[in-house]
């Protein structure tokens, strides 16, 4: 899913791939419109406890119904929260660190600074089912990551053994802004 054309990660006529200057700063971002159809579950849900809480006669007793009432719009702001933290990631790779936030809050985010980036590489296809799920994953055996959707990713490997995994677009283009950055820049371990 390409949503965007990054200029930054293209060559630029007449000079060799290798030799294409990087921005000051590159940005990437990946998007799930899926995740849209969700969070209208979610509203659904908060509509269905307030049409409850209006409607209802109020003859079943009042337990139940506050019950019901509490549970549809709890469950409702959980799925349509839930669900919009993670409609899209922003990467932003500046001379220093790479900054991942998500969703129209930005929340969760996560700064790591390339000093503690041992290397990158590219991934052709990270899924939702390898992590077990969309959003802000951890899995003993694979690290730690973010993922939107379905396709292209980076993966981080930090100097302390971890592995961070970001889907975005035109990850290739940012693997290579990576890896230039850590060529030119002093590598450094973690603290």
């Amino acid at each position: 899913m390409r949503d965007h054309p990054h200029d930054e990660g293209t060559p630029l006529p007449g000079v060799p791939h290798a030799e294409a200057p990087h921005p000051d700063v590159w940005t990437g971002r990946a998007t799930n419109r899926f995740q849209w159809l969700l969070a209208l579950v979610g509203a659904a849900c908060m509509a269905l406890g307030i049409e409850l809480a209006v409607a209802s006669a109020w003859t079943s007793g009042v337990a139940p119904l506050v019950m019901s009432v509490v549970g549809c719009i709890a469950a409702g702001l959980l799925v349509l929260f839930g669900t919009l933290a993670f409609v899209h990631v922003d990467l932003k790779l500046d001379r220093e660190s790479l900054e991942v936030r998500c969703g129209h809050i930005g929340l969760p985010r996560r700064r790591i600074p390339l000093a503690h980036v041992a290397g990158a590489d590219f991934e052709p296809l990270v899924t939702p089912r390898h992590w077990g799920g969309w959003g802000y994953r951890w899995r003993p055996d694979k690290g730690t990551a973010v993922v939107v959707r379905r396709g292209e990713g980076v993966v981080l490997r930090l100097w302390d053994g971890h592995t961070f995994t970001i889907t975005v677009d035109d990850a290739e283009s940012a693997v290579r802004v990576i890896k230039d950055r850590l060529r030119t820049g002093t590598p450094g371990t973690a603290p």
